[in-house]
């Protein structure tokens, strides 16, 4: 079992990253799941993983989603969401409050390549963003 503070956070411009079950937390396991933030009139660009499909949950807020040539569709608290491999998709936060989504990877190994955005930062585990801090 990992708990959020256990882990590094991913900061980025559009949001947050947390590796709750990756072959870091949990060697042997083939797939990752993260908690992801996104902030309120953020998002991030259309992108793919060649190597993995993905499945998102939205555990709170609203937004839109983008899945390959489907367009843009509305996204709220309960939906899940299927991007087959390589298929181009971005997520986007519509509302004032922040997005929050699980989203998982098959197999593990698409998630690394967020590092190499040259605007993440990584803060500690236990660190809390500044999200979290200016909400007190």
């Amino acid at each position: 079992m990992t708990k959020p503070d256990d882990v590094p956070t991913r900061v980025l411009d559009w949001g947050t990253i947390k590796w709750l079950v990756s072959p870091e937390t949990d060697p042997g396991t083939g797939i990752t799941m993260c908690e992801v933030v996104v902030y309120p009139g953020k998002g991030h660009e259309r992108h793919t993983h060649p190597d993995a499909e993905e499945t998102i949950y939205v555990v709170s807020g609203t937004g839109t989603q983008t899945v390959g040539d489907s367009g843009e569709f509305a996204i709220a608290a309960g939906d899940g969401i299927y991007v087959p491999r390589d298929a181009l998709h971005s997520t986007y936060n519509t509302g004032w409050v922040p997005l929050h989504i699980l989203v998982t990877y098959n197999p593990a190994g698409a998630e690394t390549a967020i590092d190499e955005d040259p605007s993440v930062r990584i803060l500690a585990p236990g660190e809390a963003p500044l999200w979290v801090q200016d909400r007190g």
